[in-house]
Parts: structure tokens; C-alpha cells; sequence
């Protein structure tokens, strides 16, 4: 009986992962958000428009629309690396990601050129080259289709050359055309798209001065605007490179204060290109095309200060914030690399030095000051990603220079924990800190999730909402760390229990993971999570000692799909802008668009794989995982054989973190964040193991 149920145990384990990780996407509660319904919708597009450029002085319309309207940061994503003016307009038509500009990507668009021909209606255009824009599309892996928004309604007036690309039909007719607003052309249509030009350059009379005339011809639109019309006001695009986030302005009917908010962000006061379309036809009460729209809707949401001054502030620091973060970060993930990497080669000798040798000659130990200077260097490097994370408690990207202001709040924060950690666990286990240290930042995680993620949102060890790949929720750097606290975190504890426990208490420290990680209302990162059952089950399974067979992956893989079938059936009963990734995938997957999803992912991993520097580091640490670690005196085999979780802990760790990251899209990165914290515990638990190779409890 003992021996059926010790073969039962992975299948026991895997259907318990199983149900807990479905329990944690339990849907939100319908919102009670009324929608907007309006009988003219006219979008007014100024490329280049920031916050910042925003003030009751310059540009006293603007500010009077963000009064009384609802107002958010926007991501101005396209399908070209930087968006263009082009490239904005056409993403609005489309309503997904789309290319217009032409020609290789430099640090300065090139100017809005679009051929445009009376059709001989004398009211229309067309676009000659309309085709080969089109064409050029839909072979991408977004696969847009421009002109949709326009295919969406009877008749759309387009005013100016950007507006011109994004009220195009397929076939490149425009309905109606002029240069210039007069009295009765916002309402011959019931959707107007008006091109105000541009707002360039970094000096700032410049900008203030493209700022007061297109304030001046917004002006003109406002005091024309037909009855119950809703305003939009969007700075499509960037200018140059360096993605920043862009106005985003929605008043009239079902737009009267808040913050705008869309179904592609799930956060309030921040919305996408991709996201206006619908929230045109969704205003007009037409039928939102799923099939080919990217984004959804965007709402009015609360929260909003009562000052428009501190509203608008807020939106500006944010993507101040943002666009600094993208310097800052790959500067310290680049330093961060080399740093472990150097570290791991000087440890090498201390390695060596601490293996004693057979006989009854020894040699003396490695003096106790460099060992524990080691231990404290390998403790720090650890920490470090969890302390890039909490150093945006503090505002250094306000600082008048933001790098060193972001590492001296690092290193300040890295230091009070590197003591602390160090002095608490100087006489523990040699698995204690471990599993200590990778818990300290799967919990300084767990708190930025359950306080609404604002650590993660445009910081360093987080994701930034200019580059428009998630705007809430858990991260790619915070799932990497979830993934190591959980399962490191879940071995030591379960190391301190007996042998037949260990599977049990594995199985419910990654089940609370899995709830942190899934719930829409946390990490809201349903793939993340299949990901993570299918470590824990792994590391479960070998908690008594063993390796991964064949018999213990078939388990952990099976216990993915279960929780992946289940997420998809789920899903099917849930609200269309709450389906998780998983969700949606099956959607496409029934439509016949999977492929362009498959295809867009598979080239984010090679992309990734090529550009990041935690591919480095992944790389480095294999190299010193075989030819250091795993040498008689490497001191891995010991740990592992002294300390049996730690074997099944690390093994789900690397399963679960290439699974998350090739099914995101992010190649190696979240092993990479994974590694960052677990490589250097895993090297000063080799160091404590061989140091105590007498005493087989440490």
C-alpha cells in the first residue's frame, strides 16, 4: 500500500498544483463603467505631443480638454522600432500594430510624406501608394489590415496628411479630405480625424512654440465640434529615437474626468495607439472587429486627483520616469552581469582550496577573512536585482542625474540588507541563506503585486509602459525572482521537515505562488504561472531525493497542460478584456490568427536572445555550472546529495524559467533574472558545504 501510494505521489501532487493554480483566476467582478455613446467621434493626432509640453499658459485649450475630460499616458507602439508620425497614424487606422515610414531606422524620423490625389468627388482622395502599404502589413506577424477603423463606420473625413493614412480604406479612398478645418466638416461625417501637426526637437522654446499652434488650430476644432461629439487629443508618436509616453486626452459623452484606462493596459491612466479605434467605434456603438483590433476600448476610470495641475504631473513624471528607465537598466543589467561573472572566477580558488583532501595530511584553510568576504560579496551580488526593485521607493529619476542618483539609492539598499542577511545567516546552514535570500526577493515582489505593482511599472527591475509590453501585474525580472523565491524559498523549508513531508510542503509554497503569480487582480500572468506548476510539480517530485526522470517530467509536464486546458476553458466564460494570455491564444487559435502569434513570438526569442545581456550571463553561469561546480571540488554534488530539495528545487527553477520565457517571448531573460539571484547562493552554498564537509548536517 505504502509503495502504491509513494508511486501515486507525483500524480497526487500534480492534481493539487493543478487545482490551486485554477482557484487563483477567479475572474474580477463585472465593471459597472457606462459606456460612451456619442453620434460624432473626431481624433486630433499631434505627433510628438508630450505632458510636458502641457501648461494652462501655452496651451490653455489642452489643458481646459484635460479638465473636463479623461486623461492618460500613451504608448505610441507600433510595429517599427521607433514610431514614426507615419507609423502612429497608420497604427490608429489599423487598430494594431502597423509600419508606414520607410527606409532604416535612425535617430531622427524622417518627415511625413504621403501622396495624396483627388478622386474627382471634389470632397474625397486617395492614396496611390495605399496598396503597397497594405501589402507590406499584413505579411508582418501583427498582421494588421489598415483602413479597418475606416471599414468600421459609413464615412470618415480625414483633415491633413496623417490623417489622410489613417482614414484610408484598404483600397487607399479616402471619403472625404481637406487640408484645413472650416465650419461644417467635423459633422459630415460621424468619425473625423484631424493632423495637427508635429511637436519636435529637445529645446524647449521650440517645442513650446509648435505647442501653442497646434493648441491654437485644437482651438478651431473645439469651438466647430458638433453636438455630442467626443474629443479625443493623441500624441501618436515619437519623433526621435527613444520611446517616451504621449498625451492622451477623451472628452464628451462617457468622458467627463477620471483616467482613461483600456482593457490592454488593466491601468488606469494609461492607454495604447492601438487602443483608439476601438474606443471610436465602441463611442459610435458599432461593432468592435476582435479579429483584426489589437487593443479594446478605453474607459473613464477613478482615482484621478481633484487638481488637474497634480493630475497632469503625475503623467509627465511618469514618463520621465519611463524613458530614463531604459538608459538606467541596461547599463546595470550589463554591469550586473559582469560583476557575477568576474565574482564567480575569483571564487574559483577558494573552491579548490576548501575541498579537503584525503589523508591525514591537510592543508590549512583559506584564510577566514577572505572566505567571509566572499561569502559576503556572493550574498550582495544576489540582492541586487531585488534592490534595483525597491530603489524606486525614492524618485532619483527627478534627480538632475538620474544614474548615479538610481545607484546610489541601490547600493544604499543593497548594503543594509547585505549586512543584515549576512550577520543573521553567518552561522546557519549552508542552505539557509539559499533559500532565505531568494525569498527576501520573491517577498519584495510579492508586496510591489499586492500594492498594484507601482515598483515594477517604469522601473529598472520592472517593465516600462513606453515600450508597450506591460503596463501591470508581475514582470518579466519579478517573474524570475517569483520563480526562485518559490522554489528555493519552498526547499529550505521543506529541507526542515521529514523526508515523506517534503513533496507536501513543496507543493503548497508553490501553490501560493502560483495564486500570486495567476490572479488577475496580482501578477495577472496566467503563462507565468502554467509555467511555474510545472517546476513545482518537478521539484515536488524529486524533494525526496533523485533526479528529474523521465517518469517525474512527464508529471510536471502534464500538470502544465492540465492547468493550461483548464485556464483555456475558464477563460471561455469570462469577459473578453479579462482573458488571460492563455485565454486569448485559444481565441486566435479557433479564428484562424494563431500563426501571426506564434510567428511574433518565436522572433521576440531571437531577437532577445541576441540583444540581452542575461543571455550572457545564462550562458556564463552553464559554462561555470560544468567546469567549476561540478568538478570533484566544485562542492555542487555535495550540496545536492547533503540537501535533497535543493536538487529538485534547482531543476524546476531552470524548467520553470525557460518555459515562462520561450512562451513569452523573452528568450532566457526570466532564467536570466532567475540565475541572477540563484547563481550566487548556489556558489556560496558549495563554498559552506565543502567548508563543513566533516559535519553532514550543514
Amino acid at each position: 500500500m505504502r509503495h502504491r501510494l509513494h508511486r501515486l505521489t507525483p500524480a497526487l501532487l500534480s492534481l493539487l498544483v493543478g487545482l490551486v493554480a485554477l482557484l487563483a483566476l477567479i475572474p474580477r467582478p463585472a465593471s459597472d463603467t457606462v459606456a460612451p455613446s456619442a453620434d460624432y467621434v473626431i481624433i486630433v493626432g499631434v505627433a510628438g505631443l508630450r505632458w510636458d509640453d502641457v501648461n494652462p499658459t501655452d496651451t490653455p485649450t489642452m489643458w481646459q480638454l484635460a479638465q473636463d475630460g479623461a486623461i492618460g499616458a500613451l504608448s505610441v507602439r507600433s510595429a517599427r522600432r521607433v514610431t514614426c508620425a507615419g507609423d502612429g497614424w497608420l497604427t490608429l487606422g489599423a487598430g494594431n500594430y502597423a509600419t508606414f515610414t520607410t527606409g532604416p531606422v535612425t535617430s531622427q524620423c524622417p518627415p511625413l510624406a504621403v501622396s495624396i490625389s483627388p478622386d474627382g468627388t471634389r470632397t474625397g482622395a486617395s492614396l496611390p501608394d495605399h496598396g503597397g502599404v497594405v501589402a507590406k502589413n499584413r505579411a508582418l506577424h501583427w498582421g494588421a489590415q489598415p483602413g479597418a477603423l475606416a471599414e468600421g463606420v459609413r464615412c470618415t473625413t480625414a483633415v491633413g496628411p496623417g490623417a489622410a493614412v489613417a482614414a484610408a480604406r484598404p483600397y487607399g479612398r479616402v471619403d472625404r479630405y481637406a487640408d484645413a478645418v472650416d465650419e461644417n466638416l467635423l459633422s459630415a461625417c460621424a468619425l473625423t480625424l484631424v493632423d495637427l501637426g508635429e511637436i519636435t526637437g529637445t529645446d524647449a522654446a521650440t517645442r513650446a512654440g509648435d505647442a501653442r499652434r497646434a493648441d491654437a488650430a485644437l482651438a478651431q476644432v473645439i469651438a466647430d465640434r458638433p453636438q455630442r461629439a467626443v474629443v479625443v487629443l493623441a500624441g501618436l508618436s515619437d519623433l526621435e529615437a527613444g520611446t517616451r509616453l504621449h498625451v492622451a486626452i477623451a472628452q464628451g459623452p462617457g468622458y467627463t474626468g477620471g483616467w482613461l484606462t483600456s482593457p490592454s493596459t488593466s491601468r488606469p491612466g494609461y492607454v495604447q495607439v492601438v487602443d483608439l479605434a476601438p474606443t471610436a467605434l465602441a463611442a459610435l456603438d458599432r461593432p468592435i472587429p476582435g479579429k483584426l483590433f489589437a487593443g479594446g476600448a478605453a474607459t473613464m476610470s477613478d482615482g484621478r486627483p481633484g487638481s488637474v495641475e497634480q493630475a497632469v504631473e503625475r503623467l509627465a513624471d511618469a514618463d520621465r520616469e519611463a524613458s530614463v528607465q531604459q538608459r538606467v537598466g541596461s547599463t546595470f543589467f550589463t554591469l550586473l552581469v559582469v560583476a557575477e561573472l568576474a565574482l564567480f572566477l575569483l571564487v574559483v580558488p577558494l573552491l579548490r582550496w576548501a575541498r579537503r583532501p584525503a589523508g591525514p595530511v591537510a592543508h590549512p584553510p583559506a584564510p577566514r577573512v577572505v572566505v567571509r568576504a566572499a561569502e559576503v560579496l556572493l550574498i550582495a551580488a544576489s540582492l541586487a536585482v531585488p534592490a534595483a526593485l525597491v530603489a524606486d521607493l525614492l524618485p532619483w529619476w527627478r534627480w538632475s542625474s538620474p544614474g548615479l542618483g538610481f545607484a546610489g539609492v541601490t547600493l544604499a539598499a543593497l548594503a543594509a540588507a547585505t549586512l543584515v542577511i549576512a550577520w543573521t545567516s553567518s552561522r546557519s546552514r549552508a542552505n539557509a541563506p539559499l533559500g532565505g535570500v531568494a525569498a527576501v526577493g520573491a517577498l519584495a515582489v510579492a508586496l510591489d503585486v499586492l500594492t498594484g505593482a507601482r515598483l515594477q511599472l517604469n522601473g529598472v527591475a520592472g517593465y516600462s509602459a513606453a515600450a508597450g509590453g506591460r503596463y501591470a501585474g508581475v514582470g518579466v525580472i519579478g517573474l524570475g525572482l517569483l520563480v526562485t523565491g518559490v522554489l528555493l524559498g519552498g526547499a529550505s523549508l521543506a529541507q526542515r521537515f521529514e523526508r515523506r513531508w517534503r513533496p507536501f510542503v513543496m507543493a503548497v509554497v508553490g501553490a501560493a505562488g502560483m495564486v500570486v503569480i495567476a490572479s488577475p487582480y496580482l501578477g495577472a500572468d496566467a503563462s507565468g504561472a502554467v509555467a511555474l506548476t510545472a517546476g513545482v510539480c518537478a521539484a515536488a517530485a524529486m524533494a525526496v531525493g533523485g533526479w528529474l526522470t523521465i517518469t517525474r517530467f512527464v508529471w510536471a509536464v502534464a500538470a502544465a497542460l492540465a492547468v493550461t486546458a483548464g485556464i483555456g476553458v475558464l477563460d471561455l466564460f469570462r469577459p473578453e478584456d479579462q482573458r488571460s494570455s492563455v485565454g486569448r491564444l485559444l481565441v486566435r487559435t479557433q479564428d484562424g490568427t494563431a500563426g501571426y502569434i506564434a510567428r511574433r513570438i518565436g522572433e521576440a526569442n531571437v531577437v532577445t536572445t541576441v540583444t540581452s545581456p542575461l543571455t550572457i550571463l545564462v550562458i556564463g553561469t552553464v559554462l561555470y555550472v560544468t567546469f567549476v561546480l561540478l568538478r570533484d571540488w566544485g562542492g555542487v554534488r555535495r550540496l545536492l546529495g547533503v540537501f535533497p530539495p535543493m536538487r529538485g528545487a534547482l531543476a524546476g527553477l531552470v524548467l520553470a524559467s525557460l518555459l515562462a520565457g520561450v512562451v513569452e517571448g523573452v528568450s532566457l531573460n526570466v532564467l536570466g533574472a532567475a540565475l541572477a539571484t540563484a547563481a550566487p547562493l548556489t556558489v556560496l552554498a558549495c563554498l559552506r558545504v565543502l567548508d563543513h564537509a566533516d559535519d553532514r548536517t550543514r
